[in-house]
């Protein structure tokens, strides 16, 4: 895991009437291309990835790629 720098500034993904603590995961964009990635039940571990990679990634959720990890099973 890359090391975290510090004063990053945390975004939470969570609904706009969301109550109480989570989970939620959280994102901040560091220095360079970096995008840090947390959980707020477990904020010291840290998934760190490239804006090209989030980029993608969301661009992907927008287009329903991913649509099939949310559907129940049978």
């Amino acid at each position: 895991m890359a090391d975290v720098p510090a004063g990053l500034t945390w975004t939470r993904a969570a609904p706009e009437d969301a109550e109480g603590p989570g989970p939620w995961i959280e994102i901040a964009f560091g220095a360079g291309d970096l995008v840090h990635l947390r959980e707020t039940g477990d904020p010291d571990t840290v998934v760190t990835t490239t804006r090209t990679k989030w980029d993608a990634f969301t661009q992907g959720v927008r287009a329903g790629e991913f649509d099939h990890f949310t559907e129940e099973a049978p």
